[in-house]
């Protein structure tokens, strides 16, 4: 089994950091940008960057598609439908059929 290298990076921001991967986003950055509050709040970095690539960042936009056009994005997983549902549930809302 090969062991990746980490190597020191440093950001736009001017925060050094390590990664092993090619992902360029700053882990410092990343927990900055981080929502306190919302269903935004409760998902990895990667799937909440997904949607909000997407252009979702409300629940009600979050409604207007299907669970597997979610799926399709690159960056959510299967870990992330469980919290998507429960706030669209909260909020009355479901994910398209």
């Amino acid at each position: 089994m090969t062991t990746l290298k980490s190597s020191l990076r440093i950001c736009s921001k001017g925060h050094n950091y390590y990664k092993s991967s090619d992902c360029l986003s700053c882990p410092i950055c990343e927990q900055e940008r981080k929502p306190d509050n919302g269903f935004l709040s409760k998902l990895s970095a990667p799937a909440r960057r997904a949607l909000e690539q997407q252009g979702i960042t409300t629940l009600q936009q979050l409604s207007t598609f299907s669970e597997k056009e979610i799926l399709q994005f690159h960056g959510i997983g299967p870990a992330s439908l469980p919290i998507l549902k429960t706030y669209l549930d909260e909020n009355g809302l479901l994910f398209k059929l």
